[in-house]
């Protein structure tokens, strides 16, 4: 779940950026490195709002600003879709649903193998990475 490391790390990052570190961004934090669905803004948003109706959306955006900046969250922008966050910043590959709009997360040991053969071979330094396989999930599939 959720370690107090983690979330002394959370609340230190928070303000050393200048951000109270409010129960509603400790909440936003949780919702968006617990969610493994992907989700966008504005479903953590609705998540938080039931337990803090006042919370707005600005401060959600401003909170995973953050946690992007920690890399604790990565920004996946897709093409004609929203903004999704993925809590998983470790390399993988997103299988992504073209019905649905579904993304999973697939390991693969192999790609650090390929980032490190990439790094190696050009004297390139890889400071991220992103690979999408696009599809239709296993659910869609069967409808």
């Amino acid at each position: 779940m959720y370690s107090d490391d983690a979330l002394k790390m959370i609340i230190n990052a928070l303000r050393k950026r200048g951000y109270k570190a409010t129960p509603q961004r400790i909440a936003i934090c949780k919702a968006a490195i617990q969610d493994l669905s992907h989700p966008t803004a504005q479903e953590i948003y609705k998540k938080v709002k039931r337990d803090y109706p006042t919370i707005s959306l600005a401060t959600v955006y401003q909170t995973l600003k953050v946690l992007r900046e920690i890399n604790l969250v990565q920004e996946l922008p897709f093409f004609q879709r929203k903004i999704r966050f993925d809590a998983h910043t470790k390399p993988h590959i997103n299988l992504v649903c073209l019905k649905c709009g579904a993304i999973e997360d697939l390991q693969d040991p192999t790609l650090y193998a390929i980032i490190d053969k990439a790094s190696g071979l050009t004297g390139f330094k890889v400071i991220g990475q992103r690979i999408d396989v696009y599809g239709i999930c296993k659910r869609c599939s069967k409808q």
